[in-house]
């Protein structure tokens, strides 16, 4: 786990609440963040540019919160931890706490609170199509994850060229394989994707068939998750040249979490 950085009980003016009395006049709010980092590099050369400056951090958050209104505390806490993860360079994970001492609730109150953990998350990610221009599709693919405000793409892979699996009465497909940081769930994520695979006009009419665009979430940090519409890791990839093959050519050492064996390990017993 990386080190901590506390900023407790920041106090900040603002404009959020659900009576227009809130968002008009404006209460006191309290923040405390947890930002967590690597402080190693700072510890021992005294550079506070290899850290997290809680000075500049403190006032972007001033900053943000007070720029916007939410009409809930919920929400203010989501949008601050995003626009810190997004900006804050070296910020891992933030934990956010908002209180609100003034709450009109009706009755005698320390503070009302909301307190989220929010991270960036590696995800590997394989990419495949055998219809029309297969290059421009993973090409499209790659270039909107790339551009995406909640996404730092890593590496991209070569593209290769491989026979059909499942389905063997179709064209040859173009596949490849991509490693990125995102602040998405998993599901959010899993979304992100078919929604770039709708770009492509990808239809699902048969398993294993032809398509525009297929896009698949290989691993998730090394979480195991099963779902009705979600398997992580991916249920067949270690018995899939077309990813595997891709994938080791650029994260080799990457392990699987139920298997054990890294992509390298299981790409060489699925040629032997």
């Amino acid at each position: 786990m990386p080190d901590k950085i506390h900023i407790k009980d920041l106090e900040l003016f603002c404009n959020h609440g659900v009576f227009p009395e809130e968002t008009k006049l404006g209460q006191k709010f309290l923040l405390s963040l947890t930002l967590y980092t690597d402080t190693r590099e700072a510890g021992r050369t005294d550079d506070l540019t290899k850290s997290i400056h809680y000075g500049d951090v403190s006032h972007m958050a001033k900053t943000y919160l007070q720029e916007h209104t939410f009409l809930l505390i919920e929400a203010a806490a989501e949008g601050l931890a995003a626009h810190l993860l997004r900006n804050v360079e070296r910020l891992e994970r933030v934990d956010v706490e908002l209180k609100k001492p003034w709450a009109p609730v009706g009755l005698p109150l320390d503070t009302v609170s909301v307190e989220i953990s929010r991270q960036w998350h590696t995800a590997w990610i394989a990419l495949g199509s055998n219809m029309g221009d297969r290059k421009g599709y993973l090409d499209m693919a790659v270039e909107t994850l790339k551009s995406a405000e909640d996404v730092r793409l890593l590496t991209v892979s070569e593209y290769i060229e491989t026979e059909p699996y499942g389905v063997t009465d179709q064209a040859p497909f173009l596949n490849g394989a991509l490693v990125m940081r995102t602040l998405d769930t998993p599901q959010e994520l899993l979304e992100r994707l078919h929604r770039i695979e709708e770009k492509a006009e990808r239809v699902r009419t048969r398993r294993w068939g032809p398509r525009t665009l297929d896009l698949d979430i290989l691993f998730y940090d090394d979480l195991v998750l099963d779902t009705p519409t979600l398997h992580i890791p991916h249920a067949d990839l270690h018995r899939r040249d077309f990813v595997l093959t891709p994938l080791a050519s650029i994260t080799p050492w990457k392990r699987h979490p139920v298997l054990g064996k890294t992509v390298e390990e299981l790409k060489g017993e699925l040629h032997d």
